[in-house]
């Protein structure tokens, strides 16, 4: 099996890259998407983002690919690990360049040794940690896996927990059927979130693969574009990327949720459809109106998950206030591989008690939640 570093996924061909992928893979991590990352230069190097991606071939037919990124930050990663490059500085070394396995800006569960058969990660660790000492790199990241990865503990990573939100289809009928599984004050509550936006004279519509155009791509870019600038932060992507999606929808199956008044466009959220989970993505807005967020961002990817029999819905990391609207913590880990023994010890400690406060968290929130016992996620 033959290794080698690509700088960019567009080296290999897509139908190549197609023929590793599984049925049941998030279109997130397709080829159209992360080459319309790196196409669009919304990931490149002049913004913390160096493609190095490892591919192993067999009698020169790709066999595997591993999304690889040389960072100099830590922007749009949705694990923080700030502490650490300030712990390593105060030491006298470098954190940066550091490696990263991760989609840019998605932080969605998914497969990263990607291989159509089973295949030892070794092929892919070994070659990785070499490249690591040749260039005296400290340290590499592994964001959102898919599952528990036992693989990567025996290989010396160290597992950092965290957790996300997700709602789960329990093959609800309707809207009102979903509501079933709330406590009576949160039915009315969430009742009276959607009447906010009736009364508001809002009305919906979804746009999907089949009926979305450009200028669709346009209006959504404006209101994307203002949930950055509320903050006084850039945009991580810009409007390149999102006509590459279009180009690539019947891969990529965005869906977008728009808010009109009197049939203009209010505000907006992108979402992306996977075999059997909806991921939430992107949303902005050019007015703000009460519970405005909530309807465009949650309720309405709610009822499209039960219209089209869709089993989960996530929305997205962090978010307490999800529990309130039927999401339910679930725990996921992130893997880390630490060159020096010195800075591994202090980074496995911070892991293993961040950990047990992670564990008291999912716990606090199991408590919290309006959800009835019986409808919870076991």
């Amino acid at each position: 099996m033959k290794n080698s570093f690509i700088k960019g996924i567009a080296k290999i061909s897509s139908q190549d890259y197609q023929n590793i992928l599984m049925d049941n893979d998030s279109p997130l991590i397709s080829y159209e998407f992360l080459n319309s990352l790196e196409e669009s230069q919304s990931v490149q190097e002049t913004n913390g983002w160096q493609p190095m991606h490892l591919v192993l071939k067999n009698k020169e037919k790709l066999s595997g690919f591993l999304p690889l990124y040389l960072k100099n930050n830590s922007h749009g990663e949705f694990v923080f690990d700030h502490q650490w490059s300030y712990a390593l500085k105060r030491a006298g070394r470098n954190y940066y360049p550091k490696l990263l396995s991760a989609i840019p800006f998605t932080p969605c569960e998914s497969r990263k040794f990607i291989a159509k058969d089973s295949i030892d990660k070794s092929l892919f660790i070994d070659p990785t940690i070499e490249y690591m000492k040749q260039n005296k790199i400290e340290t590499w990241h592994i964001l959102f896996p898919e599952g528990h990865d036992s693989d990567l503990l025996e290989h010396n990573f160290i597992k950092r927990g965290g957790y996300r939100f997700v709602w789960n289809n329990k093959d609800y009928s309707n809207f009102d059927d979903f509501l079933k599984i709330f406590t009576s004050k949160q039915r009315k509550n969430i009742r009276s979130e959607r009447n906010k936006i009736n009364k508001s004279k809002i009305s919906f519509s979804i746009k999907d693969k089949k009926n979305l155009t450009i200028t669709d791509w346009a209006a959504f870019y404006e209101f994307y574009k203002n949930t950055y600038l509320d903050r006084m932060q850039a945009p991580y992507l810009n409007y390149s990327f999102f006509e590459l999606v279009h180009k690539n929808r019947e891969v990529l199956q965005p869906v977008i949720f728009f808010a009109e008044i009197d049939g203009k466009k209010v505000a907006g959220s992108l979402c992306f459809q996977g075999k059997d989970i909806l991921y939430g993505r992107h949303w902005g807005a050019s007015i703000m109106i009460d519970s405005l967020h909530f309807e465009c961002c949650y309720y309405q990817g709610i009822e499209y998950c039960i219209n089209n029999n869709i089993k989960f819905f996530d929305p997205g990391v962090q978010g307490e206030h999800k529990i309130r609207r039927g999401f339910e913590p679930r725990l996921c880990n992130s893997y880390h591989f630490i060159m020096k023994d010195d800075f591994r010890n202090a980074v496995d400690s911070f892991c293993k008690e961040e950990y047990k406060s992670i564990m008291q968290y999912i716990a606090a929130c199991d408590e919290y939640t309006p959800i009835k016992k019986e409808y919870r996620i076991s």
